[in-house]
């Protein structure tokens, strides 16, 4: 049976990384939950992509970081920080198709 995120994860949120990339964090509650969602391989460049409507070659990392129990990916932003059209100036509020996921 597949488990929600929201199961596991204490804090997921969006940020920017400079004005052209955008940082999603999972911080994790516990061990057990971190290394579990980890196992599942639930987060590949593939999945990122699809969630949010970019090509592959667009998310540049995917970093787990065990002491933190966190899970960092950095994507380019599809129009840069502060430019005419975008709409989030700060990345703060690009995490919701995060929400979705199921490992």
């Amino acid at each position: 049976m597949k488990r929600s995120i929201l199961s596991v994860a204490k804090v997921i949120r969006s940020k920017n990384s400079g004005p052209y990339e955008l940082t999603l964090d999972i911080i994790f509650k516990d061990r057990k939950g971190y290394d579990l969602f980890r196992r599942s391989n639930a987060v590949t460049k593939a999945t990122i992509a699809r969630l949010y409507r970019c090509r592959p070659a667009d998310v540049l990392k995917i970093v787990y970081f065990e002491p933190a129990k966190a899970l960092k990916v950095t994507l380019k932003r599809p129009i840069p920080s502060g430019h005419p059209g975008e709409t989030d100036i700060y990345g703060a509020q690009q995490h919701a198709p995060l929400l979705s996921l199921m490992f």
